[in-house]
């Protein structure tokens, strides 16, 4: 499955990525030059939730809603997920790394290949969020996931075909509230339940579709709202 660029027509996304990461540079370059500095401490208006402390401020600012292409990616965003059910974000970003270590560094080839001894190693981690379902749940979707790469050969092409490759602005969230799920969300994570995902629901869907930057769920009063929308482009609509 190939995605061509709304705005040319051609190419794949894979390929435009340099392009892209070309022109955040240079955005990030002039923001320098005009000396617009990130204190210590400092958040971007219009996301409140990033204010908590430094973990969460910096992935907002560096990673939330930023448009993800990379499939190693994508699947350490989906287990974060699933790890985050009936838990804060907080509390999983708190134990990322000691996450990536005990899931090998969330290598879904690797993953895809683990039994039950390997589930038994990862709960025994030192600073794991100790879910033998959670755990299980992170190896049975690394088989589904590398399946639907078998099919389509990317999952992040997979998943970007729902909305034809544009990150999309939903005008409505500004005025009434970002909703914990969608019509989008519910159709992919339905679909993704087809294909032997687990612990995937419409909610952690959509919370992963603005993690990878698929919805763009920044405040519009966000710095990076503006700073996206001017790299990757956006499809606004009325929809929920």
């Amino acid at each position: 499955m190939k995605i061509t660029d709304p705005a040319t027509g051609t190419g794949n996304f894979y390929k435009l990525e340099e392009r892209r990461c070309t022109a955040l540079y240079c955005l990030y370059k002039q923001m320098d030059d005009q000396r617009i500095t990130r204190r210590e401490g400092f958040h971007m208006a219009g996301c409140e939730w990033a204010a908590l402390n430094k973990k969460m401020k910096e992935y907002h600012d560096c990673e939330w809603g930023v448009p993800v292409y990379d499939d190693r990616v994508q699947f350490e965003y989906l287990a974060l997920e699933v790890m985050q059910c009936g838990l804060s974000w907080n509390t999983v970003l708190q134990k990322r790394e000691t996450l990536r270590r005990a899931f090998a560094g969330f290598d879904y080839e690797k993953l895809a290949q683990f039994d039950e001894r390997d589930v038994e190693r990862i709960l025994s981690c030192d600073g794991i969020i100790k879910s033998q379902g959670k755990s299980k749940a992170i190896l049975k979707n690394a088989r589904a996931f590398m399946s639907i790469r078998r099919e389509t050969g990317s999952f992040s092409e997979y998943l970007w075909s729902f909305t034809g490759g544009m990150p999309l602005v939903y005008r409505s969230h500004q005025d009434k509230g970002v909703p914990a799920r969608n019509m989008l969300s519910q159709r992919i994570a339905e679909d993704l339940k087809r294909r032997g995902f687990t612990y995937i629901g419409a909610v952690t869907v959509y919370s992963h579709l603005q993690a990878c930057g698929i919805i763009n769920d920044h405040a519009r009063t966000c710095p990076r709202y503006e700073e996206l929308v001017h790299i990757y482009g956006a499809a606004e609509t009325d929809g929920e």
